[in-house]
């Protein structure tokens, strides 16, 4: 009788689908479905902020009136599509799962799109290197609820990478991690040193969910649900000994395997990625900056850093042993003829100690002065994310964050955000609180028209021989702010135009040429 009456209680315990629970202490907890979706969110408004996607919404952006509702389907459709999932990993279906199924086909589907957009480059790449180990290719949508594809994903706790490596994990399994490198953020090393840890996993457990679990909170917590679940070892026995966050992770799995399986049927299309299909790796005994062969070859800055993640400041440190460059297979041969010219541009900028130890856009965060800017207000929309927002107000994310005290990706539709502008801008500025995405996302990249009213000292002026503008450094302006303010200029341009050999030593009120568009 006590049997019955267990295992009744199990089952009432699951046919609720994780409404709330009695821990230990014999409290009910509640869980709330949107606390559970938070990370999946977290990770799709992050990703929408890396090159390859900003690039792609600026041609293609998100429509988020249209069909914006989604499709939602009866229970039993999810359920059937599920079972029909060819995966050797069970793929169950339930009231949690369909609200995560959801995230992606009706909540964040425009977002997801760009997920789906990065699976067609990363998956061959994960699927090829799974086999190698034996595992099961469909282990590759861990990628997905882990960073969302996104090799520069960092979490609240510091997990970096596709693979959301912890930095003392990362290590044990092989990946260099310094101030120079992190291969957490390197695609192939890190899939194979994920590829290593599940294969770990499964000679403890022996069962695919659990490796699935053990990979997102460790095997020790694993190990201590399964203790306190009376040595039990299915995973839904043991889910409420398991922490919050693992509780949702296997949910987010089917998930994903759902959504990526049938985003068709939910009208769902990938973003159209620019990335390159074909690329080749090179290896180098001698150090490099990748903004040499940027500047030198005329590859966009954020396409070879996408395509090597791995070095933090850009510096490929060579010499101490060699490492691999990867570029566009379109690219090698002009890379392999000019390696000499590549290597000696600006080696004296690129190759300093300063630039081997920081980067522009990695540098402690000091928050730039609002002295004398003008105060504005922006109200959130849906669609947008702090990234946007900063591009859209030419502003740092840093400065973004501290002038609002946010400290996470996430902001609400409806939040009101505070942003200091140039105040010889200010009447441009102020138009983005009523222009529409679309709007927002085409002027990223242009120059920025002075208000009518701003006096020279104030805004850009032209030089009397009209082929230059000139710009007054304010307090706060780095050469890579100001760059970003022409559109089309480099920071080079800038350093180069002005004979400045150290970028950090602009100073206030000093004057600089800025060539102007052809």
């Amino acid at each position: 009788m006590k049997n019955k009456l267990f295992f009744t209680a199990i089952f009432l315990g699951l046919f609720t689908a994780l409404s709330a629970h009695t821990s230990s202490s014999g409290d009910t907890i509640i869980l709330r479905s949107d606390i559970e979706t938070e990370k999946i969110t977290r990770d799709l408004d992050s990703l929408v902020s890396s090159w390859y996607v900003r690039m792609a919404l600026r041609d293609f952006p998100f429509d988020f009136e249209h069909d914006s509702a989604g499709i939602v389907l009866p229970d039993s459709i999810y359920e059937k599509r599920l079972s029909q999932i060819h995966s050797v990993i069970n793929l169950p279906f339930n009231s949690i799962i369909r609200n995560h199924i959801h995230v992606y086909t009706i909540r964040q589907r425009e977002k997801f799109a760009a997920v789906l957009g990065l699976m067609n480059y990363y998956f061959p790449m994960i699927e090829d290197i799974f086999d190698s180990y034996g595992l099961p290719s469909e282990l590759k949508y861990m990628a997905v609820i882990e960073s969302a594809l996104n090799v520069n994903a960092v979490s609240r706790v510091g997990a970096t990478g596709m693979w959301q490596f912890m930095h003392s994990t990362g290590k044990a399994y092989g990946l260099t991690i310094n101030s120079v490198i992190d291969e957490r953020r390197d695609p192939v090393k890190s899939t194979h040193a994920a590829a290593r840890f599940m294969k770990d996993l499964y000679n403890i457990y022996n069962d695919w969910i659990l490796v699935i679990a053990a990979y997102n909170c460790g095997p020790g917590n694993v190990n201590k649900a399964i203790r306190r679940s009376d040595n039990r070892k299915d995973y839904w026995e043991i889910y409420y000994r398991l922490p919050r966050e693992t509780r949702g992770y296997i949910p987010q799995y089917v998930a994903a395997a759902y959504a990526i399986n049938y985003f068709g049927e939910h009208r769902i299309r990938p973003l159209p990625l620019n990335i390159p299909v074909s690329t080749d790796t090179i290896m180098f005994n001698k150090d490099i900056h990748l903004s040499q062969i940027s500047e030198v070859m005329g590859i966009p800055a954020g396409e070879i850093r996408v395509l090597n993640p791995q070095y933090r400041t850009g510096l490929v440190p060579g010499s101490s042993k060699p490492m691999a460059l990867t570029l566009p297979l379109a690219h090698l041969g002009d890379f392999i003829d000019l390696n000499d010219t590549i290597r000696n541009y600006k080696s004296d900028v690129y190759l300093s100690k300063a630039t081997r130890i920081d980067d522009p856009s990695r540098t402690t965060f000091t928050p730039v002065s609002i002295t004398g800017k003008t105060r504005l207000n922006y109200t959130v929309k849906e669609g947008d994310n702090l990234g946007f927002i900063a591009e859209w107000f030419r502003v740092g994310l840093s400065d973004l964050r501290n002038w609002n005290n946010v400290y996470s990706n996430r902001i609400l539709v409806g939040q009101r955000l505070v942003v200091y502008v140039d105040p010889a801008r200010s009447e441009y500025f102020e138009k983005i609180n009523s222009m529409s995405f679309a709007e927002k996302q085409k002027m990223v990249g242009k120059s920025i028209p002075s208000n009518t009213s701003a006096t020279a000292t104030q805004t850009l002026a032209t030089a009397s021989d009209g082929e230059y503008i000139t710009y007054t450094v304010r307090n706060g302006d780095t050469v890579w702010d100001i760059a970003r303010m022409f559109g089309d200029v480099t920071p080079s341009d800038v350093l180069k135009l002005n004979n400045i050999s150290d970028p950090a030593k602009i100073r206030v009120g000093q004057i600089l040429r800025i060539r102007k568009k052809s």
